[in-house]
């Protein structure tokens, strides 16, 4: 639909449609910065996937505004409402997961700062978990720690916790 033919662009005023314009261009370049496989997920349409890869390549100031223009103008033809759920909804799953990420390394270093302490709370909150397991892995960290080799169970401590964590509800 051709720009004066919507119903409200009578009524908004110059400024509202500016702003309107000004976010559109905003979430064009926000898509823009997405990796390849989420920004082909979003079924947008040909041309501003096009441009979106273009913003990509050029380095000008000039060009590139010029481009977000472009950008800004292709917007305006989808549901722009729908692209901004799809980039909640990636915030939210990316937000959980550094949740989740964080969590897994407080008890990494609690394990290792205070290991029996550490050890006799986690197998609290996580019944199922292998103590002996644990404890083995936590020895192989204090003697690599104390021969001060590369941290390699340190790591297969943290893929342990992450295992343990991700396999319970």
């Amino acid at each position: 639909m051709p720009r004066d033919e919507s119903p409200d662009h009578e009524s908004l005023s110059k400024s509202a449609r500016k702003r309107a314009a000004t976010a559109l261009q905003e979430l064009g370049v926000r898509l823009a910065e997405l990796p390849e496989n989420e920004l082909d997920g979003l079924d947008l349409p040909e041309t501003l996937l096009q441009a979106l890869h273009a913003l990509r390549q050029l380095k000008a100031h000039g060009a590139l505004v010029r481009q977000r223009q472009y950008i800004g103008k292709l917007m305006r033809h989808i549901d722009a409402q729908a692209v901004q759920d799809k980039l909640a909804e990636r915030k939210r799953r990316h937000d959980s997961e550094v949740r989740r990420f964080r969590r897994i390394e407080q008890w990494r270093d609690r394990l290792l700062a205070t290991p029996a302490e550490g050890t006799a709370a986690l197998l609290r909150e996580y019944p199922s978990a292998d103590g002996a397991a644990l404890n083995r892995l936590l020895e192989r960290v204090v003697h690599e720690r104390r021969d001060d080799r590369p941290p390699t169970a340190t790591r297969e401590l943290f893929a342990w916790l992450r295992q343990l964590m991700t396999s319970l509800p």
